[in-house]
């Protein structure tokens, strides 16, 4: 099968298990569980051949000409594609696999598969997409996918609530996005990746940092940036297998691999306003994850911080990039690509594997989420204590797990090239260990807190199996040689950085390295000594009360809004509403429209009395009129 069709015959499969799910078999969960656990398979198994028997390539089919405008749909294989859609199929197979044992006693599973089958259709397609457009259509794609499995619990108002702030605060990003490829159209005069990359200029413009950053305003709706990150803690509405795959590791970080993939129009200008609110986003996330009790909601905020690194790693190493003349092109693979690419990858295999293990707490203690609730789950839950411990351990960068190499990569680049943004990241790593020890000491050790952690029981092998993977993943996804020859472009060039090509790079990453270690060990062992387990009440709201409302409440920045759709909006559609009413409706429309045509018609009445006299009179009337028209004297 040549590659174009191969990769076709993957985009379609988990779009007819959706479809079929959808028409015939809505009412039966066996056989909608069965499709679509075939369509992930299925997804494994093609894009194993899609990556690793094939040469990159690039394959596209006219689908639409608009004036000088064609629109053509078609594919990109490159090194980029290929780690994302490998990450992709795994975690969508995992996750896949989770929900059999999960979602077991669920009503609705049917319309559940169903939606994750057309997620993983999504979410293909905006992988393999080679051009802006395609890449939009999927984008939004995979926002109705998010906003389908977040409402999946619709009779709850929280849910409902939560699916409709993802869907309205990602049209605020999207619309950015949209404006950014009209942009984009209108100064390159093509929306294909390969030949904008062609096109574009040396100098930077106003117009092309405009482009750069309207184009950002995706990403930051979508992976959950400053400003428009509200929607994601509240996502956690929806089932924790959603959470694992579309908000943790493959639907969050596509702002990331967007990012990624339109490097090429990036500018100076552009980056440091990228640099900087990914920067301001770890923190901020960091520091609200300490005023937070949900397990899940903890974990979202991680997500955010840690797609915040991410950007911060893009945007430093493509301004590195831009200095040094590197490779700019399509296929170039820059640091500041390499190493957020990379812990993109590490992150999907560790904070999948602890909403996962999330998901296995609550099914084990019957849905118990408060971590100072729960407590002495290490006897009760051996495998979700061992494999939980492991993702929290990648997740802070203990030396020699998968999240330790990859966050050094971003510490390096920020060490070597910009101070503030490193003592900021450094920062962000701390608060990284001090509220992941925080979460991890409440929720396994002492003694449980709740009826629902004294009678909690370790998960079915469904369950365990998917952890037990991803467990692996957490451990070894930070060494090169875990990743097969086809994906080991992008880990190579990050870990590359580890190593320093110069005496001066090598010192560099050095002290970047003990840096980041010191900040996992301060903040992994300050957490313990003031999270100590047995205890009902948090240490910041007990020593620091105001500081921790202020985490809790999240900085009051989702106050703000409230206030503002509630005081500020609401009254402005109110005015405008009684403006239609009474101006338009009332006054224009009723008042002078149809006053005016009453006042003709009665005018058009009077003339037709039915009196021949009458009749004649107007007739003389015309032809005087006419004949005045046509002399000039009128």
């Amino acid at each position: 099968m040549f590659a174009p069709q191969l990769a076709l015959t993957l985009l379609l499969t988990p779009l007819v298990s959706a479809v079929l799910i959808g028409a015939f078999f809505r009412r039966q969960p066996a056989i909608a569980k069965a499709l679509s656990l075939t369509a992930a398979t299925a997804i494994a198994v093609l894009a194993g051949q899609l990556i690793f028997a094939t040469e990159d390539f690039t394959a596209a089919a006219e689908w639409l000409t608009i004036g000088p405008l064609t629109v053509k749909l078609g594919f990109l294989l490159d090194p980029l594609s290929k780690l994302l859609l490998a990450v992709v199929a795994l975690v969508g197979l995992l996750v896949h696999v989770f929900s059999l044992g999960y979602m077991a006693h669920e009503q609705n599973q049917a319309r559940f598969f169903g939606c994750l089958s057309l997620f993983m259709f999504s979410m293909t397609g905006l992988t393999l997409a080679d051009d802006l457009i395609m890449l939009f259509i999927f984008w939004e794609l995979v926002g109705l996918s998010s906003f389908l499995l977040i409402n999946f619990y619709f009779e709850r108002p929280s849910a409902v609530a939560a699916s409709k702030k993802a869907f309205i605060v990602n049209r605020l990003g999207d619309f950015g996005f949209l404006l950014g490829i009209i942009l984009a159209y209108w100064a390159f005069g093509s929306i294909t990746l390969a030949d904008i990359a062609a096109r574009i200029g040396t100098e930077p413009s106003v117009v092309a940092t405009s482009i750069a950053l309207l184009i950002f305003c995706g990403a930051v709706g979508k992976s959950g940036q400053l400003p428009l990150h509200v929607w994601l803690p509240d996502a956690m509405e929806g089932p924790t297998p959603v959470s694992a795959l579309i908000h943790a590791a493959t639907m969050v970080a596509a702002g990331i691999f967007l990012l990624c993939r339109v490097s090429v129009l990036m500018t100076p200008g552009a980056l440091d306003v990228i640099l900087w609110v990914g920067i301001a986003t770890a923190l901020f996330a960091g520091f609200t994850a300490l005023g937070q009790r949900d397990l899940k909601r903890i974990l979202a905020y991680s997500t955010i911080s840690q797609l915040g690194f991410m950007v911060a790693a893009f945007a430093l190493g493509s301004l590195v990039a831009l200095k040094s003349g590197a490779d700019a092109s399509l296929a170039g693979i820059t640091g500041g690509v390499a190493a957020a690419m990379f812990h993109l990858t590490t992150h999907a295999f560790f904070k999948a594997l602890l909403f996962l293990g999330s998901g296995s707490i609550l099914h084990g203690t019957h849905h118990e989420g408060d971590i100072y609730r729960l407590g002495g789950l290490m006897k009760k839950m051996p495998v979700t204590f061992i494999t939980f411990t492991i993702g929290t351990l990648a997740l802070i960068g203990c030396p020699f797990l998968a999240g330790f190499y990859s966050k050094d990569a971003i510490l390096i680049l920020a060490y070597q090239h910009s101070q503030p943004a490193f003592y900021c990241l450094v920062l962000g790593a701390f608060l990284t260990a001090f509220y992941m020890t925080r979460l991890w000491t409440t929720t396994f050790l002492g003694k449980p807190r709740s009826e629902g952690a004294d009678h909690a029981h370790e998960s079915g092998p469904l369950i365990l199996v998917p952890l037990i993977v991803l467990s692996i993943g957490s451990i070894l996804g930070g060494f090169a040689w875990f990743y097969p020859e086809a994906l080991r472009v992008v880990p190579d060039a990050a870990l590359a950085l580890l190593h320093g090509a110069s005496d001066a790079e090598k010192a560099a990453a050095s002290t970047a390295m003990i840096a980041g270690t010191a900040a996992f060990i301060i903040g992994a062992v300050l957490g313990a000594l003031l999270y100590r387990p047995g205890s009902a009440r948090d240490f910041l709201q007990t020593r620091l009360p105001v500081v921790y409302q202020l985490f809790e409440k999240r900085l009051y920045i989702d106050a703000a809004y409230d206030w503002y759709v509630a005081k500020v909006q609401q009254r402005f559609a109110l005015l405008l509403n009684y403006i239609d009413l009474i101006g338009l409706s009332g006054i224009v429309v009723r008042g002078i429209v149809a006053g005016g045509t009453g006042l003709a018609g009665l005018a058009a009445r009077a003339m037709h009395t039915g009196s021949l006299h009458n009749y004649v009179y107007w007739f003389l009337a015309g032809a005087v009129l006419l004949w005045a028209i046509a002399t000039g004297v009128l």
